[in-house]
């Protein structure tokens, strides 16, 4: 066997590239740090020394200098040495602090959860099954809640909704509405707020996502949504739904194929299956180059994939992609109306259904 030629820049191309992963993955860990800390909503209000930013947040200022040091040198702070002060640019602000859809701060929550199951996954990779769901449990549901609230706020009702035909139209009249896979519930929770007339109900697997739901409802004052404890592969057909959403939560399913029927059976006539997904091909040779692919695919290794071989299940994953999903859709009984892109979300897209 030949020895392959090495192409001695292209190894330092890739070692430069292998070295920037590494610092990029640790200053994940920082953002996270900055988000819930509120280090970020902190350096929001204006410039700041480390000891001024650290009494703004009420934190220990050595930590909060050095955190400062990783972010400065990794792009996010600037730094005025004659001042000793850090500023995070308006434009960095918008991405890192508030409550709005366009904070992604929240994102970082992820890496961290992941990572402390990864003795478990490589297991996994030798013998076969996964890392059940319980196991990221209780700390996943609220990672979740924190990655999607802001983007629920900010464009359920106004950005996903006006997608989906004459939908609103019919939740303003009054129809029954189910989410399944609904975690703590405030997409659902918003839904009832913004549609009085219609009635929802949301299932999830996890008693604890059901309690932060029913308590945010609660809080709310709402009285035309309630909370179920529920596997959806079971999803309760009598009476029927006039409409099911499900929002990220048919692709890390033990049974997908099985959940689809389920709904499909458990719709009205007339019903609307909408389903918020990842937006991705089936095939891999379409997400190279797609700058979120690596994430993709990488989360799904570490939870959606893994989460359903734990049980026996189909194993979809996350990159499950458009066209898969067309034809499980078609084999459910359903009529694909539209696939749309999400606004501010280049993750998702949103797939629009009716019982056939």
């Amino acid at each position: 066997m030949s020895t392959p030629t090495i192409d001695e820049s292209r190894v330092e191309e890739f070692a430069g590239r292998l070295f920037d992963t590494y610092t990029q993955s640790l200053l994940t860990f920082m953002i996270d740090i900055g988000h819930r800390t509120g280090l970020f909503d902190a350096a929001a209000n204006g410039p700041a020394t480390s000891a001024e930013l650290a009494a703004r947040a009420g934190l220990r200022e050595r930590y909060v200098r050095e955190w400062l040091g990783a972010l400065t040198t990794g792009g996010v702070f600037e730094y005025d040495p004659g001042t000793g002060a850090y500023t995070l640019p308006a434009e960095h602000a918008l991405c890192l602090s508030g409550d709005g859809s366009a904070n992604l701060a929240p994102m970082s929550l992820i890496s961290a959860l992941l990572g402390t199951h990864l003795d478990e996954l490589i297991t996994a990779f030798r013998e076969g099954g996964g890392v059940s769901y319980d196991r990221f449990r209780p700390r996943f549901t609220s990672v979740m809640d924190a990655m999607s609230r802001g983007f629920f706020d900010g464009q359920l009702i106004d950005g996903v909704l006006p997608l989906t035909g004459d939908l609103p139209r019919r939740l303003a009249a009054g129809i029954r509405v189910a989410d399944i896979g609904c975690g703590t519930g405030h997409a659902a929770n918003l839904l009832a707020a913004a549609y009085p007339a219609s009635e929802f109900v949301g299932y999830d697997l996890g008693a604890d996502a059901i309690d932060a739901a029913r308590a945010e409802a609660a809080r709310l004052g709402l009285t035309n949504v309630r909370f179920e404890v529920q596997d959806v592969a079971a999803l309760p057909s009598d009476p029927p739904f006039d409409a099911v959403f499900a929002f990220d939560a048919i692709h890390d399913q033990a049974d997908p194929a099985g959940v689809l029927r389920a709904i499909h059976t458990a719709l009205a006539p007339d019903g609307v299956f909408v389903m918020f997904d990842i937006n991705a091909s089936s095939n891999l040779e379409d997400n190279v180059g797609n700058p979120i692919a690596p994430l993709i695919y990488s989360v799904s290794v570490l939870h959606c994939m893994t989460v359903s071989l734990a049980v026996g299940g189909a194993g979809l994953g996350t990159a499950w992609g458009r066209q898969l999903a067309g034809r499980m859709l078609d084999d459910a009984g359903f009529d694909l109306v539209s696939v749309d892109d999400v606004p501010d979300d280049p993750m998702d897209c949103l797939y629009v259904a009716r019982k056939r």
